[in-house]
């Protein structure tokens, strides 16, 4: 009797001591839930729409998908962070780690993956800018987005260490990067790095001044010949100059949520490069005016030299409609006028003017 007695004793105990382990299970599952959620953050967006164009006397349209993007980023510690982000339309856009090394914002350290600063508008995201091209012609060629055949297709973004932070209360931004100079995913063949700096001053609310410059090396994908037509140019794996500078002013006239609250404004910016002895140059004006609502009213006037002296010059005239339909959601509505037109890489330049219809839905979280 006494065997029974202590055998359901030592039940009890383990059935209490198990129902009490499970609760602290249950109560460190639930706090590390918490904490997870809490040091991670998930973003993405996408954009698709359909694009009509008329040139050289014929008709092209298409739908398409440009962007389909999904980041996470994870708060380490309150000075560590990591951030990932994949285009499912491309391929692993950005992967880097910061470490805030003082107590305020004056000066952080980055490094991996990231978009290089060169410019006021390729550090910016495709969510907020206005054109449904993104970036102009200047920006798209000189930060190596895309359009420059020498360099490639890279994204504006490269790989290195990028030093950067706020001063005098935050009214000046700086950037001092160290760069592979050849894009993204990939490794250094001439080992020669790339510097980038930019200063991005704010002395009243809304108003920006900025200026940004690199000096660096790259090796040549293709013999420069392919889209101008030059003896003795860059050969093919040649490592040749890489130079570029810009300067830019943006006004911003209230706060903006990208939804219901916006205000008018505009941005402006003169650029210019050097690879190896070749010179390009140009510029843009962009503007958005609120209309109605959630309606805005988008202008830009993009001019830029592909290689000065050897008539590669082109003029981009856009103006169109977007409707926020959600925060950071929206619908374009985009037409184009150009002087002249090309393959994509500039390797088939037609004189003849075209014109180009672009409708986009936007969704983002």
């Amino acid at each position: 009797m006494s065997l029974k007695f202590s055998n359901l004793i030592a039940l009890t105990a383990v059935l209490l001591s198990s129902g009490v382990l499970h609760a602290q299970e249950q109560k460190d599952l639930n706090y590390w839930s918490q904490e997870l959620k809490s040091r991670i953050t998930l973003n993405g967006y996408a954009q698709a729409g359909y694009t009509y164009m008329n040139y050289d006397g014929r008709n092209s349209n298409t739908w398409d998908v440009k962007r389909t993007l999904l980041w996470a980023k994870a708060r380490i510690t309150d000075r560590w962070s990591f951030l990932f982000m994949h285009d499912f339309n491309s391929q692993v856009q950005e992967f880097y780690i910061d470490y805030r090394v003082t107590k305020g914002n004056e000066l952080t350290i980055r490094f991996g993956q990231f978009k290089n600063q060169l410019s006021m508008e390729n550090p910016l995201s495709p969510v907020v800018l206005e054109t449904v091209d993104v970036c102009s012609q200047s920006v798209t060629y000189l930060t190596g987005c895309g359009s420059d055949p020498l360099f490639g297709i890279n994204y504006g973004r490269d790989l290195g260490i990028d030093l950067f932070g706020q001063l005098f209360d935050g009214k000046l931004f700086y950037n001092l990067e160290f760069l592979n100079g050849r894009g993204i995913n990939a490794r250094d063949p001439d080992n020669r790095k790339n510097v980038i700096v930019k200063l991005d001053y704010r002395p009243i609310k809304g108003l920006r001044f900025a200026v940004s410059a690199q000096k660096g090396y790259a090796t040549s994908l293709v013999p420069m010949s392919v889209y101008i037509p030059v003896e003795n140019a860059i050969a093919q794996g040649e490592i040749y100059r890489r130079d570029r500078w810009t300067a830019g002013v943006e006004y911003k006239a209230g706060s903006n949520d990208f939804w219901k609250n916006r205000s008018w404004s505009v941005r402006g910016e003169v650029l210019g490069g050097r690879d190896g002895k070749t010179n390009s140059w140009g510029g843009y004006v962009t503007s958005t005016i609120p209309l109605a609502g959630q309606l805005d009213m988008v202008a830009s006037f993009d001019y830029f030299d592909y290689a000065k002296g050897f008539d590669r010059e082109r003029t981009e005239i856009i103006a169109g409609l977007q409707y926020w339909f959600f925060t950071k959601c929206r619908f374009q509505l985009q037409y184009t006028w150009a002087s002249s037109w090309t393959d994509g890489l500039n390797t088939a330049w037609v004189d003849d003017a075209c014109s180009r219809v672009q409708i986009q839905m936007q969704v983002a979280f």
